[in-house]
């Protein structure tokens, strides 16, 4: 009767979704803004805490000092990274379609041979069906992004709402956002608001540790593939080690998946230079994995790799690019939660004690 009665409401709710769509328009518009802002927050925010702690030096004070450095960090940017970004970018790909055809036509010339002639076949469904797919893929998104002119304005108009509106988000949860736990505990009855707060505490470390790590990491490996490529002497190593680093936020993935026009434009210039592409990306995944990663992530999130890799390949499929992203700081909050309520069912059950057999 229970499960009845559950679907029997979600079907109700599914018959009056437009009494939501205000909801969902609103949810819309501040989730690019509190998400900036909630990962910024975790960035800053053990800084601001010592700080105050150790030094007494007023929150306000601080989070200025803060805007001040970013604020000038982003002008630099702006001024002196923008362009050769832009331009590496540009370059790239145009020339994309050159890199991937050498590439093409380089396998194809050692399938050609006749010791591996029966892999020719294969090969070529493979390329068809990459190639298809890609270009579908492609269009795809393009019709559902550029489909009209007011498509593109909304989504230009979320991103500038996002960044106007993300300082001002970002500058009261530093402020405030330490009391948020206990005020929020104030609409509980007395002898849940420990048990809440405690919750909350455990969710909040899960995400500040993996936040913060991750994009601490993320930033390692961006410098160890721009370093590592500019040894090298591979064109636009600035642009494809800030794509490492920005791809690293997908766990066990990231990586892998920046090597690939690395390894498409070093095949196009040398094979001698393809070799030298392969030992910095094991160069970099040696540091990255022995001692980058285990010193900054460590075990914080305590999720067997297996589950990671289902969560990714879940979350991806359901909500793209962003559940890839997010599917692994959500699964751990949905951990923690559902931990603490089945600890709360043990205890109100009964059922669960050990009877020492």
């Amino acid at each position: 009767m229970i499960v009845l009665l559950c679907l029997l409401i979600i079907w109700t709710f599914s018959k009056v979704t437009w009494f939501f769509q205000p909801v969902s328009d609103f949810a819309d518009i501040v989730a690019l803004p509190v998400v900036l802002a909630g990962v910024l927050f975790y960035l800053f925010n053990p800084l601001v805490d010592r700080l105050e702690k150790k030094y007494h030096i007023n929150r306000v004070w601080t989070i200025s000092a803060l805007f001040v450095v970013v604020i000038l960090l982003v002008v630099w940017g702006i001024v002196a990274l923008i362009p050769v970004i832009r331009n590496q970018a540009t370059d790239f790909l145009n020339n994309w379609p050159s890199y991937w055809n050498h590439l093409v036509n380089q396998l194809e010339a050692w399938l050609n041979d006749p010791r591996l002639g029966q892999f020719q076949k294969e090969f070529d469904e493979i390329s068809k069906t990459t190639t298809n797919s890609f270009s579908k893929w492609a269009s795809s998104f393009a019709n559902q992004t550029f489909s009209s002119v007011s498509g593109v304005i909304s989504l230009i108009t979320k991103i500038i709402v996002g960044i106007i509106t993300m300082p001002f988000i970002l500058f009261y949860l530093l402020k405030d956002g330490h009391r948020l736990p206990k005020y929020l505990a104030h609409f509980l009855p007395i002898r849940k608001r420990a048990g809440f707060i405690a919750t909350l505490g455990e969710i909040n470390g899960k995400l500040s540790g993996y936040i913060r790590g991750q994009l601490i990491v993320a930033f390692c490996v961006a410098v160890m593939f721009f370093v590592g490529y500019a040894i090298a002497g591979l064109k636009f190593a600035l642009t494809l080690g800030i794509v490492a680093g920005v791809l690293n936020l997908i766990p066990y993935l990231g990586s892998f998946l920046a090597m690939i026009p690395s390894i498409v434009l070093a095949a196009f210039i040398s094979p001698w230079m393809l070799v030298k592409v392969l030992i910095v990306f094991a160069v970099e995944q040696t540091i990255e994995g022995r001692l980058i990663s285990p010193l900054i992530l460590g075990t914080n999130l305590g999720i067997h790799p297996v589950t990671i890799l289902i969560v990714l390949l879940a979350s991806g499929r359901m909500f793209g690019v962003l559940g890839v992203i997010f599917g692994i700081p959500v699964y751990a909050v949905s951990k923690v939660i559902l931990t603490h309520l089945f600890r709360w069912y043990k205890r109100q059950n009964g059922g669960y004690e050990d009877g020492g057999e």
